[in-house]
């Protein structure tokens, strides 16, 4: 009577019950069997309460009962589940010693727990030693290897031990197949996918639609429809009907590729063929309108799905509200927010990590905040992105302290600052030149494990470069230590730096170097260089500099024409800053009105009337002869 009791309420996950029972029974005297104590144990491992199955597994032992197969098997099982493997063998082991003969059971659970920590080659060695005991791995057994060789990337063993089966005639379940096929598909090999599922098909495997899913999803991913829907045409022909998953996924990818009638054709077709859109249908749709910025038919979608008697969802909602963000409308986004609650529809992360997002873009901080005070009192955990978008947002207003001052609420709520926190900060006290701040950012964000990427170092060398040269050179070299390639930014912020300085030869050879990288220098570059050879008073070899850039295919535009008149104003050389007017003008642009005076009073000055005055005159034939004004119209077309 007990133990049919105590196994009901076991079954119905009713384990305080069950003790209640076996209390019950030993109150009257009555000594559980090995059956009662194997139900419990077996209900505490499903519910992963390992301590209190080992209690279990302990009491039978002082009771002098015997352990059997089944209560090994099963606390093997329990172990594994939790991941304590060594825990898992070690019973194994015990049971051997008290000749209890491990079965093909107790294998494949050790194997399963091995392939899901994706310790692959010990879970091989287990398959020997299983074979050693006389069993033959069977369909589960290869499954979960298949399994655990994809999980863990090993896409030439999961072949191999695919072959290794075909070769046993031992078949593949659906779901490790489907697994197979969706890697062949992410692989780009359509055809052995095909020839796969072709052989499987043969040697009588019965697929469903989730493996022909699997590959229709595939030629999707690629943009190959004719392919997918050739695919679902296969499918047919087999008996196989195409669910929801199959026309949502044909459909959106129509809208991913804009052929906008394509998906509403496959809807006709969808209907056509007795399958009924569901919610993540319509979803489908206004995501794919929102991110063509039809609005009007975003909304037109939600109408009808309301008169289909589909209710929305928090997807539904989070694809208007992210469409209605993304183009400025944070009205509407608020007033969408608010009926979606007034429907009972909770918010999620993403829809607070959406309005805070447009709020901090539109530099509405106030309303982002107002955001973030209402999803942690409404118990909506915020993220890391949640926090990473507000001090995106402060930064940007140059609130860089009220920025900062978020990382301690950052690792109180439960998260952790990532590289793109500190990065954002990096970035937002370099703006300010305040290098001390940069340099204290990162080496916190070292100390905690947070491994620095580029984006770290470009403003932090931009940032420390009032500190000098020395302290630039040592975290580029720390970057490249940290096998970090420097890119076009990186080198020329350091080129900048050398140039400032007026350390050409650096400069120059940093140059050559980014250039031998195959990394191509930009007009950025070539203005440094400039500068540095204008620092360095080797005007002689700025001409070089210029037809290096030009040869590049890079076309001198205003700012680096203003660069060269300047540089010559400044050391005196009038007639060669003409020169670089001449082709400045020639080229359809223009000086500021203070780079032309400072020309034109520098030629008067050293005889050049003529020069001075065919400047006055063509500035005079643009209308700007107001030479008191320093508006800036370099970038005007002549």
């Amino acid at each position: 009577m007990y133990g049919k009791a105590i196994q009901a309420a076991v079954k119905l996950g009713d384990l305080k019950r069950a003790y209640e029972f076996l209390d019950d029974m030993k109150q009257k005297g009555v000594n559980p069997s090995l059956f009662i104590y194997n139900v419990l144990i077996s209900g505490l491992c499903k519910e992963r309460r390992i301590r209190e199955a080992e209690k279990g597994f302990n009491e039978i032992l002082e009771r002098k009962l015997v352990p059997s197969l089944v209560t090994y098997n099963t606390l093997i099982d329990g172990y594994c589940k939790v991941g304590d493997l060594e825990k898992a063998f070690g019973l194994k082991e015990r049971m051997v010693k008290e000749n209890v003969v491990p079965n093909i059971v107790t294998f494949n659970t050790l194997i399963s727990g091995l392939c899901h920590a994706q310790r692959m080659e010990e879970a091989k060695w287990v398959l020997k030693e299983m074979e050693a005991h006389g069993f033959v791995g069977d369909g589960y057994t290869f499954s979960i290897l298949f399994d655990g060789f994809l999980k863990s990337g090993n896409g030439e063993s999961a072949m191999a031990l695919y072959e290794e089966m075909k070769g046993k005639g031992v078949g593949i379940n659906r779901y490790a197949l489907s697994n197979w096929l969706n890697h062949l598909c992410k692989e780009g090999d359509f055809k052995k996918a095909e020839e796969v599922l072709q052989n499987e098909i043969e040697r009588g495997f019965v697929p469903n639609e989730v493996v022909f899913n699997t590959i229709v999803k595939g030629y999707c991913q690629i943009g190959d429809m004719n392919r997918a829907i050739s695919t679902v045409e296969h499918m047919e022909k087999l008996g196989l009907r195409p669910d929801y998953v199959t026309f949502n996924t044909l459909i959106g990818k129509f809208f991913e590729m804009k052929e906008v009638e394509n998906a509403e054709e496959w809807v006709k077709k969808m209907r056509e063929k007795g399958v009924s859109p569901k919610v993540e249908t319509y979803n489908v749709f206004i995501n794919g309108y929102g991110k063509m910025n039809v609005l009007d038919r975003c909304f037109a979608v939600l109408e009808e799905m309301e008169r289909d008697g589909i209710k929305p969802n928090v997807v539904t909602y989070g694809s208007l509200v992210n469409c209605l963000c993304k183009n400025g409308m944070l009205l509407e986004a608020e007033i969408t927010f608010k009926d979606m609650i007034s429907r009972g529809v909770l918010p999620n992360v993403l829809v607070y990590n959406t309005l805070i997002a447009g709020n901090c873009a539109a530099g509405n901080l106030t309303d982002a905040f107002k955001y973030f005070d209402e999803m942690v009192k409404g118990e909506t955990r915020p993220t890391i992105v949640t926090y990473n978008t507000l001090i995106s947002g402060l930064c940007k207003k140059g609130r860089i302290t009220e920025a900062e001052a978020l990382l301690p609420k950052i690792t109180s709520n439960g998260c952790s600052p990532d590289v793109i926190t500190y990065n954002t900060l990096l970035s937002g006290y370099s703006n300010e030149g305040n290098a001390e701040k940069c340099l204290e950012l990162y080496e916190n964000m070292k100390s905690l494990g947070i491994k620095p990427t580029l984006n770290t170092y470009h403003p932090l060398i931009s940032g420390c470069s009032k500190k000098g040269i020395e302290l630039a050179e040592r975290l580029f070299r720390e970057m490249e230590e940290m096998h970090l390639t420097p890119d076009l930014l990186t080198y020329n912020v350091l080129i900048h730096l050398y140039a400032e300085h007026g350390d050409v030869q650096n400069a120059v050879s940093l140059h050559r170097e980014m250039i031998d990288r195959g990394i191509c220098p930009d007009k950025m570059t070539y203005n440094s260089l400039i500068l540095g050879q204008f620092k360095n008073g080797k005007l002689l070899e700025i001409k070089d500099v210029v037809d290096d850039m030009k040869a590049k295919g890079l076309v001198p535009k205003a700012d680096t024409y203003t660069l060269l008149i300047k540089g010559y104003c400044e050391h005196k050389d009038f007639i060669g800053a003409y020169v670089w007017y001449r082709e400045m003008f020639e080229n359809h642009f223009l000086p500021r009105f203070t780079t032309c005076k400072e020309l034109v009073i520098g030629l008067k000055e050293q005889g050049k009337s003529q020069e001075a005055q065919i400047i006055c005159l063509e500035m005079k034939a643009k209308g700007m002869d107001n030479w008191n004004s320093d508006e800036d119209v370099s970038e005007l077309a002549v």
